[in-house]
């Protein structure tokens, strides 16, 4: 019993909305310059270093025990028999070795199920890049993590140095083959809910006097909004081709932006970077659908999720709400489309300000499985992920370490996310800062988007406007332009991003030069 470790809805609900067309893990495509070739092959020392920092976080120890017929959500158990030959693996991308080749392959990659019966996790190190840099591809199931989690996964297994830091080994545990009986199971999850059920009876009432407060709000507001007012009420977004059900392939892009000069920018027009990278996003998403696709005459949405971790805590577990935000791609002209997106999001902030402490942390579970497992293929199957547009897109973005990285010797470049698509939102844009440089990572339906590699080119078109956009008139004497835009967009055989206040370290290179190109499909 001391071993089990009970999965929240929100953790169980990824794993209920699983399906083979929609995937529930999390990942990463990270690019690593080559280790010493005196060290011997990387493969085998990443293996090693892996085995040795395991007991580390709990994902890669833990795996599922099933509820009996499936009345609540699984439980976590220890497992003592990690088979480290199938969690950590070894590719070797065919010539020419393009960047191309490797993001089709992490796409294809991503879009396989994990195995179930075993930890939820895949580590995978693909050699064979003409440049020689290295490939690691790694996933983890939603179920054990969010984004914020994954970054302290990172933790664990990256180092600072070249030379791996010294870790303390596990302490020693007593094997034990015991075999959980239905009725303890059963104990158990019946147990956690009426936990849950108690926690959440305690939060009603706050609950139910902020919900009668935002009423008023909005009421009072009403007679506001065509003036302009901020915010925005309930509404579907328009239709657009990432607006379907979608299937088991998927398309992938990585595209590097520079983070010091996102910030520079955003700060002169007091926005912060996660408005840029919605603006960055927006401005890219308006120039791709522009491009013969039909822009809609109304704004995209975007579902962004929003942690609900307190500082400090590393657990490996789901701790996010959603909220969604009005893009403004209807905007031509780029200050206002700024300016609107700012406007959405202090409302959203406003709002999180009056609920964000009173949303529970978990559900009571009992028959989520049915009900989450049904109502998902339900929305996949009857056309309603056509129909009802809650969002175009979902947008992400993960802080992380602004100092090098290194793994088992190799130093890393460069680090893409790889996410989540869902029926209805067949597109995700997840952003990875690291060393300096914004890392986005497209993840699309390949059947939806077989050309995200052209929306990653328009991400950087998207930043030379960034770097067009005229400063505020202030009082004060004007501060220091940033660096010049070129006169044209960057070729896309040598992107010309050029990184503010860069570090003594040479900056990521940037995920491939896009004229080589081919269109990223699994």
């Amino acid at each position: 019993m001391s071993d089990m470790s009970h999965l929240s809805v929100v953790d169980g609900a990824f794993l209920h909305l699983e399906s083979p067309e929609m995937p529930m893990h999390v990942g990463s495509l990270a690019l690593f310059d080559p280790p010493p070739a005196d060290q011997g092959p990387w493969i085998e020392r990443v293996k090693a270093h892996v085995a040795s920092r395991m007991h580390l976080a709990p994902v890669f120890t833990r795996k599922l025990a099933l509820m009996p017929f499936d009345l609540a959500n699984p439980v976590w158990i220890h497992d003592d028999d990690v088979d480290l030959d199938y969690h950590v693996r070894h590719l070797v991308l065919p010539q020419p070795g393009t960047m191309a080749q490797m993001e089709a392959l992490a796409a294809r990659l991503h879009s396989s199920l994990l195995d179930r019966s075993r930890p939820l996790w895949e580590f995978y190190v693909i050699e064979g890049l003409a440049d020689g840099r290295l490939g690691f591809y790694s996933k983890v199931h939603h179920s054990a993590v969010d984004g914020q989690a994954a970054v302290a996964i990172a933790n664990s297994v990256f180092d600072l140095t070249p030379e791996p830091r010294r870790v303390k080994p596990p302490r020693a545990r007593r094997t034990n083959r015991y075999q959980l009986g239905v009725a303890e199971l059963v104990s158990a999850a019946l147990s956690n809910q009426v936990q849950q059920l108690v926690q959440v009876g305690r939060l009603l009432p706050p609950l139910a006097r902020a919900a009668v407060s935002s009423a008023r709000a909005a009421w009072a507001q009403r007679g506001q909004a065509a003036k302009g007012a901020p915010g925005r009420r309930f509404k579907l977004a328009p239709a657009t081709p990432f607006n379907t059900a979608v299937t088991n392939q998927r398309a992938f892009a990585g595209v590097s932006l520079p983070l010091g000069e996102v910030k520079a920018i955003g700060k002169a027009h007091g926005a912060s970077v996660n408005d840029m990278v919605l603006w960055l996003c927006s401005t890219a998403l308006r120039g791709y659908l522009a491009e013969g696709r039909e822009l809609p005459d109304k704004t995209l949405v975007a579902g962004v999720p929003i942690s609900l971790r307190a500082e400090g805590d590393t657990s490996s577990n789901n701790q996010v709400s959603g909220t969604v935000i009005d893009l403004a791609t209807q905007e031509k002209d780029p200050l206002q489309r700024l300016a609107a997106i700012k406007a959405c999001t202090q409302a959203m902030k406003a709002q999180m300000g009056t609920f964000g402490d009173l949303i529970p942390k978990d559900f009571p579970s009992i028959g989520s499985p049915w009900l989450l497992g049904g109502l998902a293929s339900l929305y996949g199957r009857s056309g309603l992920a056509d129909r009802l547009r809650v969002a175009n897109v979902t947008i992400s973005n993960v802080p992380g370490p602004q100092v090098p990285l290194y793994l088992a010797g190799a130093q890393m470049t460069a680090m893409y996310p790889l996410s989540i698509v869902v029926h209805g939102v067949a597109l995700n844009i997840t952003v990875q800062s690291y060393r300096g440089q914004l890392c986005f990572g497209l993840i699309a339906c390949r059947r939806a988007l077989p050309d995200v590699n052209e929306l990653a080119d328009q991400m950087q078109r998207a930043m030379v406007a960034l770097q067009a956009l005229p400063l505020p008139q202030t009082d004060a004497a004007p501060a220091p332009a940033p660096a010049a835009a070129p006169a044209t967009a960057p070729t896309r055989r040598k992107p010309t991003l050029k990184v503010v206040k860069a570090t003594k370290a040479p900056p990521p290179a940037p995920a491939a030069s896009r004229s080589r190109r081919s269109k990223t499909a699994a």
